[in-house]
């Protein structure tokens, strides 16, 4: 599934290492990791919290872009 982010870029930016972003969202070390290498989908409600810390807006740090395969 081709859910691409931004998510390591914002959680440099406000100065949080992956275990301390995954604290303050309820996540795992390993789960903030996989979410940045793109190896998988964070569930709605988390991609909220997420957004929320990085006070962005979800479509910020996460873009869908559907493939051509699915398309057919």
């Amino acid at each position: 599934m081709p859910l691409y982010n931004h998510l390591k870029e914002h959680r440099a930016r406000i100065g949080l290492n992956q275990q301390q972003l995954g604290s303050l969202v309820g996540a795992s070390r390993q789960t903030i990791s996989l979410i940045e290498r793109g190896d998988y989908s964070p569930s709605v409600t988390l991609a909220l919290k997420i957004a929320a810390v990085c006070q962005v807006k979800v479509e910020d740090i996460f873009q869908y872009e559907e493939d051509q395969d699915e398309k057919k």
